[in-house]
C-alpha cells in the first residue's frame, strides 16, 4: 500500500503539472482568437488537450485518495498496536470521516496523521516539523481548488478569468508538488518505522 501510495501520489503531481500547462495553453489560445491570430482548430486543440489531461488527473486523484487512505488505516491500525488507543486524539473511524466532513477536514486529518506519526517513531516524542509542514502547505490548496472550480463553471469564461485560473493553478501545482514530496517522505518514514519495530532486524 504504501509503494502504491508513493506511486499514484507521484502521477497526480506529474498530472498536476500537465494540467497547469493546460490551463496556460487554454488562455493564450483564447487571448490569441480573440486578437484574430488564432483558429477555431486552435481552440479545439486547445480543449481536447485539456481534457487528455484533466480526465486521467481526475481518476488519478481518485485512485491516490483510496489508497492513501487504506494505507492510513493500516498504519493507524498498527500504530494502535505499538502505542495504545489512548495515543490518539481521534477514533480511528476519522481516518477517512475526517477528509470528508466539512470543516473538520481543516485540522481532524493532520492530528491523524500527526498522531500516527508520534505512536509510530521508534524514539518519542519526535519532532513533528514534516507533518506541520505538509499541513500548512494542504490549507491553501483547498482555497485555490474552490476558486478554481468556481471560475471554471462559469458559462462563458473571459480572457480575464481564464487568465486568473493559470496564474491560480500554477500556484496549486507549485504547492502540491511540495506536498506531494512530504507525503511522500511521511508515507516512507511511518512504514519504516512500524516495519522495524515490528521485526527489529528489518533493513
Amino acid at each position: 500500500m504504501a509503494v502504491a501510495a508513493k506511486a499514484l501520489i507521484s502521477v497526480v503531481v506529474a498530472g498536476s503539472v500537465l494540467d497547469t500547462v493546460a490551463d496556460w495553453r487554454t488562455y493564450l489560445v483564447v487571448r490569441d482568437y480573440l486578437a484574430d491570430s488564432a483558429t477555431d482548430a486552435d481552440l479545439d486543440s486547445a480543449d481536447t488537450f485539456s481534457m487528455l489531461v484533466g480526465i486521467p488527473l481526475a481518476l488519478a486523484w481518485i485512485a491516490a485518495g483510496v489508497v492513501f487512505l487504506v494505507w492510513l488505516w493500516r498504519v493507524r491500525t498498527n500504530a494502535e498496536l505499538l502505542a495504545g488507543p489512548a495515543a490518539f486524539r481521534r477514533s480511528r473511524g476519522w481516518v477517512v470521516g475526517s477528509w470528508i466532513t466539512p470543516l473538520v477536514n481543516l485540522w481532524f486529518p493532520y492530528q491523524i496523521v500527526a498522531d500516527i506519526w508520534q505512536a509510530s517513531a521508534p524514539r518519542r516524542p519526535v519532532g513533528g516539523g514534516l507533518v506541520i509542514a505538509w499541513w500548512l502547505l494542504w490549507l491553501p490548496t483547498l482555497i485555490a481548488d474552490q476558486i478554481i472550480w468556481r471560475l471554471s463553471l462559469a458559462d462563458k469564461p473571459t480572457e480575464q478569468s481564464l487568465l486568473a485560473i493559470a496564474r491560480l493553478s500554477t500556484l496549486d501545482t507549485a504547492l502540491h508538488v511540495a506536498i506531494g514530496m512530504l507525503i511522500i517522505v511521511i508515507i516512507s518514514r511511518i512504514t519504516m518505522w512500524q516495519t522495524q519495530r515490528h521485526d527489529p532486524y528489518a533493513a
